[in-house]
């Protein structure tokens, strides 16, 4: 993700920037534009640009790089004044570098049109729903299974779970809903409540990349976000673990069972009994492929077919575009709640001279009051499209140096 720049190193870079008179570059219209900074940078910036910007007004916006170094840092500005070639903005109010973007993006040329379409079904369920998406995919340890005879995969399962705990539970929420607490924050977070021993506390930190355990932190705002008033959190916390292990519970976990954005229920172990080594990681990552397993056999058997979408294409607003992805909206809808980061999506990108066919990943999303924003990164997009799409967008050819200069990988 893009680092902001601290405050003082801003400043040095735009002191830097008029002393050594650092080109800066502006892409737009398939067009590139140098600026230099005419004067010293103070509440405003003076920029001299190497030719007229067609189009460019007061209240617009200026998005611009420079190389420092090696460095690749961007910022954008708002124009106050323009006249000729001098351009006053107001000074930015931050700086980035560590760019995660592979290319930088410019705005979307006028006779580009983008069409969108879900990769894969997708579906409208009653079932707890949150703002992640789980793609539907196995793990290697259980590509033998066969995901249409789900009776015998609740049995494996139950067979291997016996080896470590000494109760089990499957629930999915067709005929009830979260009630319990471990329900609730299971159902409202999509992540696994994890006790390895009811004498400790929960997690302080998740060690998977992606996000799995709801650590001390996070069970402590679902108890503020339930109505426990911030200064008796910490002994709200201890009395749940309390309360499991007076209840006879060494070691409790429960693992979500998810279905693209939804927790369709959850599996819940725990160990009761004197002589079995309490849960680790290894039990928990089992686990989760277990439950990736049955949300696909699920699937397989039927079980959401009634709350399948019919999967038309849409075309989003193109705010910008550069040659390793795109940033669209899409005003409030069912549609756009279902554009979850890591979503899929066909992409045609239609222009007068060729059409792309790929695919994008939804990698961010915000909000405002009206529109969703989605950023997405093309993938597997074939070599003569992507040479195509960067002269078309850029207006100038591929070449190594401009990758270098306009590559955010630094």
């Amino acid at each position: 993700m893009a680092t902001p720049i601290k405050r003082i190193e801003k400043d040095f870079l735009l002191k830097v920037l008029f002393d050594e008179q650092i080109p800066i570059m502006y892409l737009r219209d398939r067009t590139e534009y140098i600026l230099i900074l005419d004067k010293p940078a103070k509440s405003e910036l003076v920029f001299r640009a190497d030719r007229p910007i067609s189009k460019l007004k007061p209240r617009g916006k200026l998005d611009l790089m420079f190389d420092y170094r090696g460095q690749v840092i961007i910022f954008s500005v708002e124009v106050n004044s323009v006249k000729d070639n001098i351009i006053v903005a107001d000074a930015p109010d931050a700086l980035y570098k560590n760019l995660d973007r592979s290319y930088s993006r410019v705005n979307t040329p006028a006779d580009l049109q983008v069409q969108f379409t879900f990769l894969g079904d997708r579906y409208s369920l009653s079932f707890p729903k949150i703002t992640e998406y789980e793609p539907g995919q196995m793990g290697e340890l259980f590509r033998d299974l066969d995901p249409k005879n789900l009776s015998s995969l609740v049995e494996q399962m139950a067979a291997w779970i016996k080896n470590y705990a000494n109760g089990y539970k499957l629930v999915i929420f067709k005929d009830v809903k979260p009630s319990a607490t471990e329900e609730r924050v299971v159902a409202e977070t999509g992540k696994t409540l994890f006790l390895p021993s009811t004498l400790a506390n929960f997690p302080q930190t998740d060690p998977y990349p992606k996000k799995r355990l709801i650590t001390e932190e996070m069970f402590k705002r679902y108890l503020e976000s339930t109505g426990v008033d911030l200064a008796y959190v910490n002994d709200a916390c201890a009395r749940f673990i309390k309360a499991k292990f007076d209840s006879g519970i060494f070691s409790d976990a429960w693992i979500p069972v998810l279905f693209q954005e939804y927790v369709v229920g959850y599996i819940h172990i725990w160990i009761n009994k004197e002589g079995k080594l309490p849960f680790d990681y290894g039990i928990i990552d089992t686990l989760y492929q277990f439950a990736k397993v049955l949300a696909y056999s699920l699937k397989t058997n039927g079980y959401f077919e009634k709350g399948k979408l019919k999967n038309e294409p849409f075309e989003g607003k193109v705010i910008d575009i550069s040659a390793s992805g795109l940033l669209f909206t899409y005003p409030h809808s069912a549609l756009a709640a279902a554009l979850l980061p890591d979503s899929e999506l066909a992409v045609k990108l239609f222009t007068s001279r060729r059409n792309i066919n790929t695919t994008a990943r939804i990698v961010r999303r915000y909000k405002d009051n009206s529109l969703g924003y989605f950023g997405c990164r093309f993938m597997d997009m074939a070599p003569e499209d992507m040479r195509f799409l960067f002269e078309y967008i850029y207006g100038k050819p591929l070449t190594d140096t401009d990758a270098s200069f306009l590559s955010g990988q630094v």
